[in-house]
């Protein structure tokens, strides 16, 4: 629908769409819904007309009712037969956490400057990933966007939010959510997001959302008690697996499908990423990432939509691509073994997978060739094959990184790769992924090496706290294999929390200001020299060659057939007979003396078709 403001000639696409799950206003009132095939009856309890009004069942398990008379903002609850009151599962907010009333919104009363917004082509990603809560001081919404020209500056394309789905308590990764239409209401409104995504449309700047469909947060969401929404026919890490193909499971796929166009629509992100897709069990005829991600692409309208996958099992078959070079189904994956290879290269660590790639710069050099390192073959660590052939995809089906929430996070001590190794490898490491031809992700903070940790926090509850406890601290035994002389912060204090928060007064001093420097040249090196030669560029285009055991060349052919190659010297020795200087010359990371190439060094060549 297209309308004009004001009798001017802007005029705004709106894209709410009007969805089966939660409340929908109607032109007297607000039509209630909820979705509970185990329930016997079910009431809507209104807080602020002190109304408790039955429902009507309607066929598959459904219950609705009209109300008139009431207004976004009212608060209310589904009441079941036994007296239990249960939040909407649809949510659009929960002022007083996930057990309190649920309250109405408006879709269509946020009013959207970003008419004409089409998004970015895919190629020219330069992703920052944020935790809204520890990115500012205030951890807001709001307070994010006063951000946004720093990251324009930067030379960011791209911000990805962790997940903001409504959690039990104040503070949180965001993976526990339990309402998954709900931002938190922590960070702020409905609308404060909405004001925070098209604040970064107006300045160009693409915003993607990390979502969770793999499991629910331990506290906060009630659908067990009415509806089959998990199953035990398959389990995960964090607890029940979702229903996804057992009974009942249709309106629950039905519900995440929902979710993400929701997100896409209503809120115009311009992408999602999917958290920890191998643990999405399904078994039916039509698997959930397949069903999904055709559900998405066929809802949208035309903008560019990225769908980002993180899979530890290396299954590249979900990245096909048509034969236009465009994606089937997801855009890119996430590529941990580049991560993997670059920080064991650098710190020499051992323990849990980093085991499978010590000593190991093969896997390194074809990760970032071919976008993963492990293709198939057996993992001795992990006692399992993994993975899929990944050459004939290209490059940009890969999101590479040298630091993430998770690698950061699940460490003890949440230490940065910027207090594990020296500045010169730390800048080395940074340059072969930011110039490298994979799409680049950068962790907040990490262009200044920020002094903070990320630690591991949450606010679950006092009655689950020591099991929380309990839980991280045998995950730290399994993944590092020892206990550490120090005990770690303890993750259900609002210290580690606060400890995680970003120190901005620190982005011009010393080391943190060379930093800073450097990622800005690296990235300004990448938007002109790379990027413009990145659009259609095809599978099978790196070539990789280990030349010592620590020291490799890649090369990628690019679209207009530049060839760019990188040589890394990722040890404390010189590496001789390398050739530094050229008319071909891009950037040299380190030191170099003649054909001489110093201890964590890196050169970059481009050499442009005639």
């Amino acid at each position: 629908m297209e309308r004009r403001v004001n009798g001017d000639a802007l005029r705004q696409v709106e894209r709410e769409e009007e969805t089966k799950f939660g409340t929908q206003i109607t032109a007297t009132g607000v039509r209630f819904r909820l979705w509970a095939p185990d329930a016997d009856a079910v009431s809507v309890k209104i807080y602020d007309t002190h109304q408790v009004v039955v429902m009507d069942p309607r066929p598959r398990g459904w219950f609705e009712v009209e109300v008139e008379g009431i207004q976004p903002g009212a608060l209310y609850r589904f009441v079941l037969a036994d007296g239990t009151e249960v939040p909407d599962p649809a949510s659009r907010f929960q002022p007083e956490d996930v057990g309190g009333p649920s309250e109405v919104v408006d879709p269509r009363a946020f009013k959207w400057r970003d008419a004409g917004w089409r998004g970015r082509p895919w190629h020219e990603a330069v992703i920052y990933e944020l935790h809204v809560g520890t990115f500012t001081p205030q951890g807001t919404f709001r307070a994010a966007i006063e951000k946004l020209d720093y990251l324009v500056d930067l030379g960011i394309t791209a911000v990805e939010l962790m997940p903001i789905a409504d959690f039990a308590g104040r503070r949180n990764w965001g993976y526990d959510g339990a309402l998954l239409f709900a931002p938190d209401s922590v960070y702020g409104r409905p609308d404060d997001l909405k004001a925070l995504i098209d604040a970064a449309h107006g300045r160009g700047l693409m915003v993607f959302l990390d979502v969770v469909y793999n499991h629910y947060g331990p506290k906060g969401n009630y659908m067990t008690v009415y509806a089959p929404l998990t199953t035990v026919s398959h389990a995960t890490p964090w607890g029940p697996a979702v229903n996804f193909d057992d009974d009942g499971s249709r309106m629950i796929r039905d519900f995440v499908f929902a979710n993400a166009r929701y997100w896409v629509n209503e809120y115009r992100f311009d992408g999602l990423r999917f958290d920890a897709v191998h643990e999405i069990a399904d078994t039916g005829p039509k698997h959930l990432l397949q069903d999904l991600a055709e559900q998405i692409r066929a809802a949208t309208d035309g903008r560019h939509v990225h769908l980002i996958a993180e899979n530890s099992m290396n299954q590249s078959g979900w990245l096909t691509r048509r034969e236009d070079g465009t994606p089937g189904l997801y855009t890119a994956q996430w590529s941990d073994d580049i991560h993997h290879g670059l920080h064991t290269a650098a710190t020499g660590e051992r323990h849990w997978y980093y085991a499978d790639f010590a000593g190991r710069i093969d896997l390194l050099a074809r990760a970032l060739a071919e976008g993963l390192g492990w293709q198939g073959e057996y993992m001795e660590n992990e006692g399992r094959i993994k993975g899929e052939p990944s050459a004939h995809l290209p490059p940009t089906a890969f999101v590479s990184y040298l630091q993430n929430h998770d690698q950061i996070g699940n460490r003890p001590f949440g230490e940065r790769i910027s207090a594990l190794v020296p500045p010169q490898a730390a800048r080395t490491l940074a340059a072969i992924y930011l110039l490298s031809p994979q799409i680049p992700m950068v962790f907040m903070g990490e262009e200044w090496a920020a002094s903070q940790p990320f630690l591991f926090f949450s606010d679950v509850g006092d009655d689950l706290a020591e099991a929380i406890r309990q839980g991280r601290d045998q995950e730290l035994k399994e993944f590092y294999g020892h206990q550490t002389s120090e005990l770690p912060p303890d993750p259900m204090s609002e210290d580690a929390f606060l400890r995680s928060k970003l120190d901005w007064n620190d982005l011009d001093r010393g080391e943190h200001a060379r930093s800073s420097a450097l990622y800005r040249k690296l990235i300004e090196i990448r938007k002109r020299e790379i990027i413009p030669r990145m659009e259609g560029i095809s599978g099978n285009s790196g070539r990789y060659e280990v030349i010592e055991p620590r020291a490799l060349k890649v090369s990628w052919t690019l679209a207009d057939r530049s060839e760019l190659s990188v040589i890394a010297n990722l040890s404390p020795d010189a590496l001789e007979n390398v050739q530094v200087w050229g008319h071909d010359h891009l950037w040299l990371e380190g030191f170099a003396t003649g054909s001489t190439l110093e201890a964590w060094s890196a050169v970059f060549q481009l050499t442009k078709p005639v």
